[in-house]
């Protein structure tokens, strides 16, 4: 029908030509007839000046070039001969085959005025495209012979960007039509050793193109624009830290930018549009896969808590590998096959964190799902290049999408495992203290049974050597060594804490009246009351004679009070001798820690309070800084 319409058409412009026009016209028919029934099989692509993407797979015949070596002739004959087939499919991957494929289409233009359009090869896995055109009849008569066709396009993916006559990140080549023109085109997809092939075109008019590709550009901007922010943001903390993990993560991120850039053929366009080569896309693709790998392993460790799946990832990573020898070799056809069979191994790191999620890991709960959105990208991706799934631009960047989604999740999951490790270390930190301030026969429940006694012994010895043996206190020598210790912590972490230094008043007539055996009386009750009254972080000891001394961690205010109800409570206290009670006091002088370097200079203060408060008449709490 189609055919018949042409021939129409062209007999209805020649007639009252002269007599050797109308021979040409014989020898014209004479050609369209001979190009069989199988220029029927397809309906002409019809240009209505608004195309707006649209796929051409119903308009298309094919044929399937095993070599990839034929030429225009060869496909002209196997043309003639009825080899092209119409292509029933969908606009689908025909999957990974060798060679190259012909298609065959016609495009007409019924308007008044003549039209442009550009014609889009949909993907980016494509080695070479030429693209050839029939000299076409018009209303003046015969232009070129009826058989000839003209080279109107050639790309390699190999070549120089500036060489293209559309700047466009994919392939893309204009035909113009003139009013009333019907013109044939003949395309060679090449995929060089072997390749993927998704034989249609999308059909665009000039603004329509110009707009989707600003549209792409933009989409892909603020992807890789994201992942960018990510990868700093990782290295800031990184750097802070010191964990090799967030180092990994922004490896990570980064080779995803100079991956999905190269597959897009932006990479081409805007960064090496010079010497470019199909393996860069092969190197970008194995360091994300190294880099993804790595990192995974490192935050689900992997290789301790679950070492035999991580046999698996490891293979993964000699894949990748391979991978770098397979372009390095320009082996295209190996490299292809081992990214498809990466994307489907793909899952393994999912499983991988639902493992360690079983083992307890909250945080891999969340890693694998973020793998999950990327893992749902890529099989996407694998399934349309396999010819499972129709192509679209929606699933030509969800993998690009998932890998956004990924690493927003991810980093979600490395802030919760920041958060935990935080916990870890306060919850270190806080062990520490409560080891120093608990008794130490706690000790005897971190040491093997065959060092019990010998360790029990030990702890015995430390705690002779560092208490006061008449008050249970700790002794002079124990008490700045932990004070020294406090004192080093507050300049760390700018916490507060008071020096508390305490004289039992008019001691010396006690022991002069009553006894020293009533003295020590005296002392053993004064520092049972306190070390009762105070908490278990504060520090207690005695000084030497009837002079104690606390270190109390908390505020100014707090400390004042605290020595406050501690005078208090000793005026209270009372000792049976002979029948009667004796009471004492005790005066206290209070100094509070502020850019003091030493203990020392801290002691001197506190001493210097209590002198006052002495001075003043005993029994009372005197600040150093009211002096």
């Amino acid at each position: 029908m189609f055919n018949s319409h042409r021939v129409s058409f062209h007999r209805a412009q020649w007639v009252g030509r002269s007599g050797w026009a109308a021979g040409i016209r014989c020898l014209l028919l004479l050609y369209l007839c001979a190009l069989g029934t199988q220029a029927l099989a397809v309906k002409p692509v019809v240009v209505a000046g608004d195309e707006n993407g649209e796929t051409i797979e119903s308009n298309l015949e094919l044929w399937h070039d095993l070599q990839g070596h034929k030429t225009l002739d060869d496909a002209l004959t196997a043309f003639a001969a009825g080899e092209f087939s119409p292509l029933t499919t969908s606009n689908k991957s025909l999957g990974l085959k060798p060679g190259a494929f012909w298609g065959h289409l016609y495009l007409t233009n019924p308007a008044a005025q003549s039209r442009t359009l550009y014609l889009e090869y949909v993907d980016h896995q494509l080695a070479n495209l030429q693209a050839y055109q029939r000299s076409p009849l018009s209303s003046e008569g015969l232009i070129g012979s009826p058989g000839s066709m003209a080279k109107i396009a050639e790309f390699d993916i190999n070549g120089s960007f500036s060489d293209r006559a559309v700047s466009h990140h994919r392939f893309v080549f204009a035909v113009t039509l003139e009013p009333g023109q019907t013109t044939e085109l003949l395309v060679r997809y090449g995929t060089g050793d072997r390749g993927f092939i998704y034989p249609s075109l999308r059909v665009w008019s000039a603004e329509n193109l110009r707009m989707a590709q600003t549209a792409e550009v933009g989409l892909l901007a603020f992807l890789m624009g994201g992942i960018v922010i990510m990868a700093m943001v990782s290295l800031t903390v990184g750097l802070a830290t010191g964990e090799a993990l967030f180092f990994a993560y922004c490896l990570y991120a980064l080779s995803k930018i100079a991956m999905w850039w190269t597959m897009a053929g932006f990479t081409h366009q805007f960064i090496i549009p010079e010497h470019f080569h199909w393996r860069y896309i092969s190197f970008s693709g194995a360091l994300v896969i190294t880099t993804g790998i790595w990192f995974a392993r490192l935050f689900l460790k992997t290789r301790t808590c679950i070492p035999r799946f991580d046999r698996l990832l490891l293979l993964m990573l000699w894949c990748a590998c391979l991978l770098v020898l397979a372009a390095w070799a320009e082996q295209k056809a190996v490299a292809v096959i081992l990214i498809t069979v990466l994307l489907l191994m793909y899952p393994l790191v999912s499983i991988a964190g639902l493992m360690r999620w079983y083992q307890g890991a909250r945080e891999a709960a969340v890693f694998a799902l973020a793998w999950a959105f990327l893992v749902a990208g890529l099989l996407s991706q694998a399934l349309r290049d396999l010819g499972y799934v129709e192509h679209t631009l929606s699933n030509y960047y969800w993998p690009a999408v998932g890998s956004y989604t990924e690493m927003v999740v991810i980093l979600f999951a490395m802030g919760v495992n920041l958060y935990k490790l935080r916990d870890q270390k306060n919850a270190a930190e806080l062990r520490y203290l409560t080891q120093l301030e608990h008794k130490k026969s706690e000790l005897e429940t971190l040491v093997k049974e065959r060092t019990r006694d010998l360790e029990a012994a030990k702890s015995l010895a430390e705690v002779e050597a560092s208490t006061d043996p008449l008050t249970g206190a700790n002794n002079r020598r124990s008490f700045f060594r932990l004070g020294t210790q406090l004192l080093h912590r507050s300049q760390r972490h700018a916490s507060a804490f008071s020096l508390l230094m305490f004289d039992i008043d008019h001691f010396k007539a006690i022991n002069d009246n009553f006894g020293h055996s009533v003295g020590d009386d005296a002392l053993r009750l004064f520092a049972r009351t306190l070390m009762a009254e105070i908490r278990d972080i504060d520090i207690f000891g005695r000084l030497g004679g009837e002079e104690f001394a606390l270190l109390f961690s908390g505020t100014d205010d707090a400390s004042l009070k605290t020595a406050e109800r501690l005078r208090e409570t000793v005026s209270k206290l009372s000792i049976p001798v002979g029948g009667e009670e004796i009471t004492f006091t005790a005066s206290v002088g209070v100094a509070h820690f502020g850019k003091e370097a030493t203990l020392e200079e801290l002691f001197y203060k506190a001493d210097a309070a209590l002198y006052e408060a002495k001075q003043e008449g005993r029994n009372r709490v005197k600040s150093a800084d009211d002096i």
